[in-house]
């Protein structure tokens, strides 16, 4: 039996650019083995796809947990933007909470 970590890492090795099936490897990731490897799946999805609101969240929670301020800060600001143009007001408002905390 496949364990969820290693389904979600067959559906990004099947398809590299379905941002939901990496950014869900991401957070699996970060439940396992800590913050490191989900950074660095996180920003993959931005790479691949700048658009992916939810992304650019919890990239934003992992820089501000492992201490890298003023890079959470900007992701929280790209983010915010992004969400703005797309309406999605909930990240929106979400995102300006925890970029005010960081302030």
């Amino acid at each position: 039996m496949k364990t969820r970590r290693e389904i979600l890492e067959s559906f990004v090795a099947e398809d590299p650019n379905d941002s939901f099936s990496r950014y869900a490897f991401a957070l699996e990731l970060e439940k396992e083995s800590g913050a490191q490897e989900a950074l660095a799946q996180l920003k993959e999805v931005i790479s691949r796809d700048p658009n992916y609101v939810a992304a650019y969240q919890q990239l934003g929670r992992l820089l501000a947990q492992s201490e890298l301020i003023d890079e959470a800060r900007e992701v929280y600001r790209r983010g915010i933007e992004l969400a703005s143009r797309s309406g999605d007001q909930r990240s929106r408002n979400e995102m300006q909470d925890s970029l005010a905390m960081l302030e």
